[in-house]
């Protein structure tokens, strides 16, 4: 069953997120190179659970071919304050778009929410890839450890 607010681009459907997609998700996280090494810690033990997925505004990318709806990433969209505050892309299906994808999907639904702008906490590596798809820097987040034990870019998505 597709869920309102699909987009699709070739074979990659982007659908709203339901509590069952969780498992999947919270795996998508965990298992991400990106958090290995100094940034493993982040990761160890996260989980986006059915709450978080029926409380937010969370989308899935998914192969329109395969038939167990394998996750190839996904974003969450808080609207109060406005935030990325997630944004995931399988391991071996970066470099293919699904990112931009995400995104563009993620800058439709903050403009169909009156939203003027977005922010986004990012994880260091990642900062290059939210440039290319159009944050602004406007600043860094400092570490708050235990939780965080690094200083974090700050950058700001113009929904127009």
């Amino acid at each position: 069953m597709q869920v309102p607010s699909t987009s699709t681009r070739g074979e990659i459907v982007i659908r709203r997120a339901v509590a069952r997609d969780a498992k999947r998700l919270t795996r998508l996280v965990r298992g991400s190179r990106a958090y290995e090494g100094q940034y493993a810690a982040m990761v160890t033990g996260y989980r986006v659970g059915p709450d978080y997925v029926e409380t937010h505004r969370v989308f899935v990318a998914v192969d329109a071919d395969d038939a167990a709806g394998r996750v190839l990433g996904f974003y969450s969209l808080i609207l109060v304050p406005p935030e990325l505050d997630l944004l995931f892309v399988a391991d071996g299906m970066q470099g293919r778009g699904i990112g931009q994808l995400l995104v563009e999907h993620m800058k439709s639904e903050a403009r169909a929410a009156g939203l003027d702008r977005v922010r986004v906490v990012s994880h260091p590596p990642a900062e290059g890839f939210y440039r290319s798809v159009g944050a602004l820097p406007t600043g860094t987040v400092s570490a708050n450890p235990p939780a965080v034990a690094w200083d974090r870019p700050e950058l700001e998505f113009l929904i127009q």
